[in-house]
């Protein structure tokens, strides 16, 4: 009887110090539960500096070169053998695509023909153009960066044929206007040291009956590649006794183009390019050189 009485004394005692343990623990958590309100108040804070886009550079390589003027915007930059592009995966399309080119860039063994469309590995799937979204469209797969701007390595021209330097284009546009537009960006390296270019698609509105304004734009395949209803080219051209640069910047229509017409009919100012596209080209180019020279007409 007497075991008994000591077994259930000790099993009472047990039983309420476990119970005010308990009740003092709580007490604790919901004191602590009030200092933090919240997981994201637990959560470290990183300082993240400001940065340009003018400040950022693309490095080892010739890509670092490639960006000397500074980043039109920031998003999705992906690097290639010689060109840096930013992908807009809304559209499945670059927003740009920079590439520097001189006369040492457009000699060389490449082989286009050694050279085919492919997907970029590197896009999410849910974000990627394929082959097969071309197919039967009536569009071209029309280059933003050139393959014939690098003939200086097979690597560098096969990279121009990922899916994500392409963008639907008009094939009359793509095999002749804009062919002689890309002809033309070769032939200033034989006047400038370097020649940067800047292409990317545009998306501009278009006045309808009831005076309103659209946007309106096909789309590809299963994977709703969009087709843009015009195409821009920035060029920074360096002069070659480094006193500075000069612009020029075109605007094309994606749609069959009177190749007879000269290309100074399509040059605009540059802000009109700006504001459409979102990009920002004169700051950047301000801040590495200390002239610029706008050329809109000629």
């Amino acid at each position: 009887m007497r075991r008994f009485w000591r077994t259930g004394a000790t099993l009472l005692f047990g039983a309420g110090f476990g119970a005010a343990a308990n009740h003092l623990l709580s007490a604790r958590g919901r004191e602590e539960e009030e200092e933090r309100p919240g997981l994201l108040s637990r959560v470290p804070v990183v300082p993240v500096p400001r940065v340009q886009a003018s400040e950022l550079t693309v490095s080892p390589g010739t890509s670092g070169a490639v960006m000397k003027y500074g980043f039109p915007s920031l998003a999705n930059i992906k690097t290639r053998e010689s060109y840096v592009t930013s992908y807009d995966p809304r559209t499945r399309t670059a927003s740009w695509v920079i590439e520097r080119l001189n006369s040492a860039a457009l000699c060389g063994p490449s082989d286009r023909k050694y050279c085919n469309f492919k997907e970029d590995d590197s896009v999410h799937v849910f974000h990627r153009a394929t082959n097969a979204d071309y197919r039967g469209s009536g569009f071209d797969r029309g280059h933003l960066a050139a393959a014939a701007n690098h003939k200086w390595s097979q690597k560098a021209m096969e990279d121009t044929f990922y899916l994500s330097n392409v963008a639907p284009q008009n094939p009359h546009l793509n095999q002749n206007t804009w062919n002689n537009l890309e002809k033309l960006c070769r032939s200033l390296t034989k006047h400038y040291l370097n020649v940067y270019v800047c292409t990317g698609p545009l998306y501009l509105p278009r006045q309808e009956a009831d005076g309103k304004l659209y946007v309106h734009y096909q789309v590809l395949g299963h994977n709703h590649v969009a087709v843009p209803t015009h195409f821009f080219k920035v060029l920074i051209l360096e002069q070659r006794d480094g006193q500075g640069v000069e612009l020029r910047s075109y605007i094309l229509p994606n749609e069959p183009v009177n190749e007879k017409l000269p290309l100074e009919r399509f040059l605009v100012p540059i802000e009109t390019i700006e504001r459409a596209s979102g990009l920002l080209f004169v700051r950047n180019i301000m801040k590495k050189s200390g002239s610029l020279q706008a050329i809109t007409a000629k």
